[in-house]
């Protein structure tokens, strides 16, 4: 190397001791075409990588040499230089990368310094080298992360409320959102897309409170009131006082959001509008067959009806007959009214309209009803049909029974049409406590021995309109009306309906319903001293009917055929034990319940014998008077069916016996005088002949001014009841019903006032309270329902 002069002495020990006590690389160059270093201290060398003695030998201490397979980095660092020379200032400054010994790149900052000291006439520089790769690094990743992605970018510390700070952002986040984002929920724009998007940061809140990376959608808006759907992507970084430091990175995908969402909402439209085609063409189809099929369900009422009406023409010399034929014909027209009413109610169904009336239901009378709707249906292809009461304690209840009476029949009707000749069908009553003092809850299970249903058609029974198609119910006819509306029946008072069924093992219906009893006890009394037996082939309707009569305080025994039967009574009265009444169930196999009267006969004489049946007593009844048998009981015995049975032929008490004398509304209406507001002349004639029949006096209006007229014209006090119709010319039933209570008189305030109209709904009959009426009757006018409601506004007068 060629000796290097100066004009200023080198420094000494003490110079080189200085230099390496800065622990800084630092040298000296000369200002000429290679920036040949005359002298570097150790530092220099640990930061190149070089022992002083290689770097000498390899490069002779020429940086060009060092740097000559870099020539971008070399031309980068004599560019520095010569611009600094060319502007007149006493040096420079650079970050730049330089080669390390082993091919290592290390980011380093050149500070150099020109002093007027010259050697071989070239200017001297001192230079300082500063290690920077690791702030250079962290700076490089942050200008790659924050300014040149697309989006937005953001770092923040989240804290345990979810609170958000906002540490660092880059240029785009601050356009977006705003410059005061630094205030953090103190901007109204940051507090605004915290609450906004609230739920979907509090969906990833266990994640993001663990430090674990999110990645998930919001909506924001930015400073400006724009709004756009931003993808957040965030890693933890870092950690500050226990809480997690989130380095955030927004993407816009408004566009491609917004149309993947009116994709999506395209797609739910068309399919929305698919299903709803698929819906009507069903639906259409299923109408199509309603209607063709519903002729049918018309007709079977219609033909008892008219089959009753002939039956009493042909036996008009035969009272018992011909009140039989009228009974039937009445509950028939009932069935007939209830099938009408549920075709127009299709429509309040389907809007969801539908409300219920609040009647005083028996269920003895509803199920006896039902027997007696039913049972011509079950005999003409001989299936046996039966009620079993299990742990019923009340009899009484508020409820529609007119949709309660559909309930069943629907069930029954489809169990009769699908169960085949010789089948049976069973419906199981059972009442269990309710957890409500005033409500007892009802299970109805009616189980067949049927065709059953398929699975796949099972998912769809409660569906309007539907029917089963297989060669197996084809034949069967049916308007696939009754279950959907029998679902919404039990529905609207706040029961459930359940099903299930298999091809060729028969189905079960199971029917929960809460009824509000009305009545606490349906049997007072006990009867003590009476030793009473019973004979039922079904075992569980033995044990049931022996469990009530223990309750009252009889001495029951019971056997399951009319043998065992026999030998039971034989042997008690040889005892000296003869029983004080035996009940024997009609339909019993091998020795019917006839055959049993009439050897118990022979056997003890007078002992009462009641015969039981779901069966109508008119089929046995000459027969059984023949043998002996001393009365009837309709199944299913409830408790007040076997108290009065008991009463009445074996202790010989009469309806007008202490016990019963006086009970319930009153029947007679003698002394009475009603005024009835009615325009139709057929229903005038019904009315009063009801009423005159039972003792009353009745006067006539033929529309509501009439009868406004005409009360407001008497005396006070000459009616006891006002019966108005609602449907009217001139003044409807409403209308003057208000300006009755409103004429000023004592008796116009407190006369009852009862509705008559051929709509029985809730709506109705909420009408007429508003109207200050005091009741509701329902059109066509029922003989009982008549007398008893009419009674019970009377006992309150």
């Amino acid at each position: 190397m060629k000796e290097q002069k100066s004009d200023i002495p080198v420094k000494g020990y003490e110079y080189d001791t200085l230099m390496n006590m800065l622990h800084v690389s630092v040298s000296k160059h000369l200002l000429d075409e290679h920036f040949t270093m005359v002298w570097a201290n150790d530092f220099y060398y640990e930061t190149i990588g070089y022992p002083k003695e290689e770097y000498e030998a390899l490069f002779h201490n020429r940086p060009d040499l060092y740097y000559a397979e870099e020539p971008r980095l070399w031309n980068e660092l004599v560019g520095a230089v010569m611009q600094a020379i060319g502007e007149g200032r006493n040096g420079y400054s650079i970050v730049t990368r330089m080669r390390r010994k082993g091919g290592e790149y290390r980011w380093i900052q050149i500070a150099a310094t020109f002093v007027d000291e010259y050697i071989d006439g070239y200017q001297v520089a001192y230079s300082v080298m500063t290690d920077v790769d690791d702030v250079m690094r962290i700076k490089q990743e942050q200008s790659v992360t924050y300014d040149n992605l697309p989006g937005f970018v953001a770092k923040y510390k989240v804290e345990k409320d979810l609170h958000f700070t906002l540490i660092e952002a880059n240029g785009r986040f601050l356009d977006f959102f705003g410059k005061d984002s630094w205030k953090n929920e103190e901007y109204s724009v940051s507090r605004e897309n915290v609450e906004r998007n609230i739920k979907a940061f509090e969906a990833h809140r266990e994640e993001l409170l663990a430090g674990e990376p999110v990645h998930f959608m919001v909506n924001m808006r930015s400073c400006s009131g724009k709004e756009a759907w931003l993808q957040i992507n965030a890693d933890c970084v870092d950690w500050q006082g226990g809480d997690p430091v989130y380095l955030v990175i927004y993407i816009d995908v408004t566009d491609e959001t917004e149309l993947r969402e009116m994709q999506k909402k395209l797609e739910r439209q068309a399919e929305e509008l698919r299903c709803a085609l698929r819906q009507a063409e069903e639906a259409s189809r299923a109408k199509s067959d309603f209607f063709s099929r519903m002729s049918h369900d018309i007709r079977t009422p219609m033909n008892a009806i008219l089959g009753m009406r002939d039956i009493a023409l042909a036996h008009l010399d035969d009272g018992e007959k011909v009140r039989d034929c009228l009974k039937k014909i009445g509950l028939s027209g009932q069935h007939l009214l209830g099938l009408i009413n549920d075709v127009l109610d299709m429509s309040k169904i389907e809007n969801g309209e539908m409300v219920l009336r609040s009647d005083t239901v028996s269920l003895p009378e509803e199920l006896e009803n039902i027997v007696t709707i039913m049972q011509p249906q079950f005999k003409q292809k001989d299936q046996k049909f039966s009620i079993r009461l299990k742990e019923v304690v009340h009899e009484q209840f508020l409820s529609d029974a007119l949709r309660l009476r559909q309930i069943f029949l629907n069930i029954l009707s489809n169990a009769y049409k699908f169960t085949p000749c010789g089948g049976s069908i069973t419906m199981d009553v059972r009442e269990t406590v309710s957890g409500q003092p005033d409500v007892a809850l009802f299970t109805f299970a009616i189980t067949d021995t049927g065709v059953g249903m398929q699975p796949e058609f099972l998912a769809h029974i409660f569906d309007a309109f539907s029917r089963e198609r297989d060669s197996r119910t084809d034949k069967t006819e049916g308007t696939g009306l009754g279950m959907a509306i029998t679902e919404k029946l039990v529905e609207l008072l706040n029961g459930k309906i359940e099903v299930q069924s298999r091809p060729q093992k028969g189905t079960v219906f199971c029917v929960t319903l809460p009824l509000k009893i009305e009545e606490a006890s349906p049997c007072g009394g006990t009867f003590p001293n009476l030793r009473v037996i019973v004979a039922d082939d079904d075992v569980v309707m033995c044990e049931y009917t022996v469990e009530m009569l223990r309750h009252l305080g009889i001495y029951a025994d019971w056997v399951d055929c009319g043998e065992k039967m026999i030998q039971e009574v034989r042997e008690a009265k040889h005892r000296g034990e003869a029983y004080d009444a035996v009940i024997l169930d009609w339909k019993m196999p091998g020795q019917d319940g006839l055959q049993t009267a009439r050897r118990i006969r022979r056997i003890c004489g007078e002992v009462p014998i009641l015969i039981i049946s779901a069966y109508d007593w008119s089929d046995i009844e000459k027969e059984a008077q023949d043998v002996g048998v001393s009365g009837f009981l309709t199944k299913p015995v409830f408790a007040s069916t076997l108290c009065s049975g008991l009463r009445k032929y074996v202790l010989g008490e009469t309806a007008d016996g202490p016990e019963t004398k006086g009970a319930g509304p009153q029947r007679n209406f003698s002394g009475k005088r009603f005024l009835l507001v009615e325009d139709n002349l057929l229903n005038q004639e019904v009315a009063v002949d009801l009423l005159t029949d039972a003792g009353a006096e009745v006067d006539i209006a033929c529309d509501g001014a009439e009868g406004v007229r005409v009360f407001a014209g008497s005396a006070e006090g000459t009616y006891d009841m006002v019966l108005m119709d609602i449907q009217m010319p001139v003044m409807d039933g409403y209308t003057a019903a208000e300006k009755i209570r409103a004429l000023g008189r004592e008796d116009a305030r407190e006369v009852p006032i009862l509705a008559m109209t051929a709509d029985a709904f809730a709506e109705d009959i909420a009408a007429a309270k508003v109207a200050e009426m005091d009741g509701h009757l329902a059109k066509p006018l029922d003989e009982r329902t008549l007398k008893r409601e009419i009674g019970k506004y009377l006992l309150k007068k």
